[in-house]
């Protein structure tokens, strides 16, 4: 079973601003508690082809996970597939950001999940969880990218 989940806030800071936040995908660690560490590679600045490499702790369980940036159009468009071999992943997810107004942007956040061998049973309950904590997600993003 697949299914996506999704957020939308408005951010207080200029779409460049929240796109230059967003697209460091180190800064996931201040938004998403169950990220515990997040590497780049190749180091330098975001672009498509840059892998995030992440250990994240879901459900009690603490994984690899690994992000390939798919899209990357400046400042309103980045896109990712995750590469990693996880019970549940995120076939394909991203940012669509829209300014709102002088120093303000709209940030829509969404993850399409998948269940692969065993995970297929529990992509729903893992699909349902991040639907239940959409909106609290959208306003750590919004926290965090207004704070930096």
């Amino acid at each position: 079973m697949a299914g996506q989940f999704e957020a939308t806030v408005e951010v207080n800071r200029p779409i460049e601003e929240v796109f230059a936040f967003l697209g460091d995908g180190t800064n996931d660690t201040k938004f998403s508690p169950r990220v515990q560490k997040i590497d780049k590679t190749p180091p330098g600045p975001t672009t498509v082809g840059t892998v995030f490499t992440s250990t994240v702790k879901d459900a009690g369980l603490t994984t690899k996970r690994e992000f390939r940036i798919t899209e990357f159009t400046a400042p309103t468009t980045i896109r990712w597939a995750e590469t990693s071999k996880n019970l549940v992943t995120a076939k394909e997810g991203g940012y669509d950001l829209e300014s709102t107004g002088p120093g303000t942007t709209k940030v829509r956040i969404f993850n399409l999940l998948e269940g692969h061998g065993v995970g297929k049973a529990l992509a729903g309950l893992a699909v349902s969880a991040a639907r239940k904590d959409a909106d609290a997600f959208g306003q750590r993003i919004k926290t965090a990218a207004e704070a930096s």
